[in-house]
């Protein structure tokens, strides 16, 4: 089963008892490091998540990955929080990012540049409005290569 397959089903899967107990999907990688295949699960809530709710969520999905078995190569799961400086891979994500710092890069430069560090200050048509020390930055949300928050001091 290819990557993007085992994501989608390993979301199907897992939805659900996330939907039940208040818990939203962030994401989902089957990646390989070294000769070790890794499949991580990152959940949170409002509030934030603790090494008990992922170790709920990790429980209900070794027992549905081991009934189902989509995956035939040996694999760890790990089911984690995103951290501070968590991953904006939807449109809503960005939407509840509005009024705090993130870092995006773009796949191809805006105003010069592929890399902005700032404080996004909106989220409309499409258009992330990020300001960075005394510059704006307006980028086209369809040019960004990937947007995380940002810890910046």
């Amino acid at each position: 089963m290819s990557t993007p397959k085992i994501k989608t089903t390993v979301e199907e899967m897992v939805q659900p008892f996330l939907e039940e107990h208040g818990f939203e999907l962030v994401d989902v990688e089957y990646v390989k490091e070294g000769k070790n295949w890794f499949l991580r699960v990152f959940v949170d809530k409002e509030g934030g998540i603790d090494i008990d709710d992922c170790g709920r969520v990790s429980e209900y999905l070794s027992e549905k990955l081991d009934a189902n078995d989509p995956i035939k190569d040996p694999y760890f799961l790990e089911v984690s929080s995103p951290g501070a400086e968590r991953p904006l891979k939807k449109e809503s994500d960005v939407l509840k990012a509005v009024g705090k710092d993130v870092f995006v890069t773009t796949y191809e430069p805006v105003d010069g540049s592929k890399e902005f560090e700032g404080r996004l200050l909106s989220f409309e048509n499409d258009d992330m409005l990020i300001e960075a020390g005394k510059k704006r930055y307006t980028i086209p949300y369809e040019k960004v290569a990937s947007a995380r928050l940002a810890i910046i001091f």
